[in-house]
């Protein structure tokens, strides 16, 4: 067999956070030349922590689909998906997404949830059922269809009732976990049948869920079809963090200001602090930033959802925490009144700046608690 052209799409903290992700790029360097790129966003602090990111490309923010895209325009012979789901229900449900939402029929093979029992190998295309079945023998993996795969994910579908709106199983759900919408809580599941509904783009209910209504205004307008729809814990491995120094002045210094967790947290490396809006965004923030040694103003309001299994934030960070609601309506007068509606603005003491904003929040409400 001659050398392939390989594309490898690395998705999700796990796949990472087990040692697979390197296995499996020396693995499939056995078939050809190997090129891999991080698809979605909670994986590349787990690429940084593992030194992984000279073997996986995590410049550029990529849906999984999109990295998938790329690799086809690049003309690979075989673009191999890793991943490792929860369950190999809510695995196989992501593949599916990824396939559909790719540009036309990429030459696509998922490898899910190598460690389990139930791991498996799908090819999504049918001329790959060969190259498919022979990974699987020399991995030790289960093959499944596409075929199996839809069965199941359209069985028992809690969608068919639905009419007169838009509805979206979510495959693999567990009772009492969060439920992400690209980034952001907008619930808690009740049940294992659980579906998200929308009405003119907009979050209405969670059949077998609880809505979180401050996160569903958080969120906005939403194309349910195309969201990125997460459950359980965004990172669930607990690792030593790694810290990347880097050169800052000491001059003058960059604040910046973030009120969305879906946003690219990582452009946000080289600021000297960032204020952040809301408790989720700023938990996953925090925990990203700490890499990079770069302090956080979090602006809160103790609504807190657990979204990774241990937060870190860097040293000099500050929590406030005022009463429920109240944390939008802080961040709106920060923002408008001393960054000026600018993402980014340049100061000259952090200390000054932390007054200033304190001073806005008293003139807003006396009751807020502070946590270094």
């Amino acid at each position: 067999m001659n050398p392939l052209k390989i594309g490898l799409v690395v998705h999700g903290p796990e796949i990472v956070d087990s040692g697979y992700a390197q296995k499996f790029i020396e693995f499939l360097g056995n078939y050809g030349v190997v090129k891999s790129r991080l698809g979605g966003t909670m994986g590349r602090t787990a690429v940084i922590d593992a030194h992984l990111e000279d073997k996986i490309d995590i410049s550029q923010k990529l849906f999984p689909s999109q990295s998938v895209d790329k690799f086809n325009q690049e003309n690979c012979d075989v673009i191999f998906l890793i991943n490792y789901g929860k369950s190999s229900v809510t695995g196989h449900a992501f593949g599916y997404k990824v396939y559909n939402n790719s540009q036309g029929q990429p030459p696509l093979i998922q490898i899910e949830r190598p460690g389990e029992e139930d791991g498996s190998v799908v090819a999504w295309r049918g001329d790959l059922e060969k190259l498919a079945e022979d990974v699987s023998i020399k991995l030790g993996l289960l093959r499944v269809s596409p075929d199996q795969i839809k069965k199941k994910l359209f069985n028992e579908d809690p969608c068919q009732a639905i009419s007169g709106s838009i509805c979206r199983k979510i495959a693999g759900v567990s009772p009492d976990e969060n439920i992400f919408v690209n980034g952001i809580v907008i619930g808690k599941s009740k049940s294992s049948d659980v579906a998200i509904i929308t009405e003119d783009g907009i979050i209405i209910d969670i059949v077998g869920g609880e809505l979180k209504k401050h996160g569903v205004e958080k969120l906005g307008t939403v194309n349910l079809e195309r969201a990125i729809v997460k459950t359980g814990l965004l990172r669930k491995s607990i690792v030593e963090p790694r810290i990347i120094k880097s050169e800052k002045s000491n001059n003058r210094f960059t604040v910046s200001y973030l009120n969305h967790a879906a946003e690219d947290i990582y452009r946000l490396k080289n600021a000297d602090m960032v204020v952040t809006v809301g408790d989720d965004t700023t938990l996953v923030a925090a925990d990203i930033l700490y890499r990079f040694n770069v302090p956080i103003i979090g602006i809160t309001d103790g609504d807190v959802d657990k979204v990774v299994e241990e937060g870190h934030k860097a040293e000099g960070s500050l929590i406030i925490e005022l009463d429920a609601g109240f944390d939008d309506l802080a961040g709106d007068k920060v923002f408008l009144e001393l960054f000026n509606r600018k993402e980014t603005i340049e100061i000259e003491n952090i200390e000054n700046f932390k007054s200033k904003l304190l001073q806005i929040i008293s003139e807003i409400t006396s009751n807020y608690k502070l946590i270094q």
